[in-house]
């Protein structure tokens, strides 16, 4: 029993820095390297790679920004065999996320640039990309708004180093005509989202709200949009509740988070 614990701490002292922990992604059947004082994906996360359509083959291109520490590309090759690239502005968060990449031996698949996504096509050509997906920053920054104190995660939350129309515009630039694009927001950013579609050639074409609890309001966003696609074919689709009464996840969440099917 020692040798096997010595050998479990050796391993994860190869993949770990100070701070860090493995967790597991039960669905896609891998492993994350997390930092709770720097940032840890969220059911957000699991909720865009769900509800993203990408294409199964080998063929396409995948672009995953504001990428944090990967959950979603790594939850996205396990829906496709076509190449996944993330781009992540901050340093610490694209280092656990190769980390995490080279850990499930998806190197060949999966890659992250450390970057400002203002400068994507720096490293990715316009009009080339089929699918784009992007949990950016939620809040709105204006100079009097309270920021988290921990400069990590005050980024990855606030529109510090990127805003809405920025992400609408990069997201558009770099899809192919009728590319498909995904994002997870808040609700109350809705008309705003809406806007910065339209005005960057994004077509919103289907939107899932989600809700913590039956007769609660819902705090998550989900939104398919289409690069030059037609004005007409919005859907909405049915509601997604997370919680059961007794505090539980629902079949249905369960399902997307470990594969559950009952």
């Amino acid at each position: 029993m020692t040798i096997i614990l010595v050998k479990e701490v050796a391993y994860l002292t190869q993949w770990l820095k100070d701070d860090e922990r493995m967790d597991r992604l039960v669905r896609a059947n891998l492993d994350i390297i997390q930092s709770p004082s720097v940032f840890s994906y969220s059911l957000d996360a699991v909720l865009l790679a769900h509800f993203a359509n990408v294409p199964q083959g080998n063929r396409s291109q995948i672009v995953d920004l504001c990428a944090g520490n990967g959950a979603v590309g790594l939850l996205l090759s396990e829906k496709t065999k076509s190449k996944i690239t993330g781009i992540e502005l901050q340093p610490r968060l694209a280092d656990m996320a190769e980390r995490s990449i080279q850990l499930n031996q998806l190197s060949d698949q999966v890659r992250v640039i450390e970057g400002n996504l203002s400068e994507a096509t720096k490293w990715i050509e316009k009009d080339s990309v089929d699918v784009v997906t992007c949990n950016p920053p939620y809040f709105s920054s204006p100079v009097t708004s309270k920021k988290n104190p921990n400069p990590h995660l005050a980024i990855a939350r606030h529109e510090i180093h990127t805003n809405l129309n920025e992400v609408m515009s990069v997201t558009s630039g770099l899809l192919k005509m009728n590319g498909k694009a995904y994002f997870v927001h808040r609700p109350d950013r809705l008309i705003e989202i809406l806007e910065a579609m339209k005005a960057n050639r994004l077509a919103p074409k289907r939107m899932q709200l989600v809700y913590p609890k039956v007769n609660k309001e819902a705090n998550i966003l989900l939104i398919e949009g289409i690069k030059d696609g037609k004005e007409t074919g919005f859907r909405v689709m049915p509601p997604l509740f997370v919680y059961g009464e007794d505090n539980e996840y629902l079949p249905e969440i369960r399902g997307i988070l470990y594969g559950d099917k009952d």
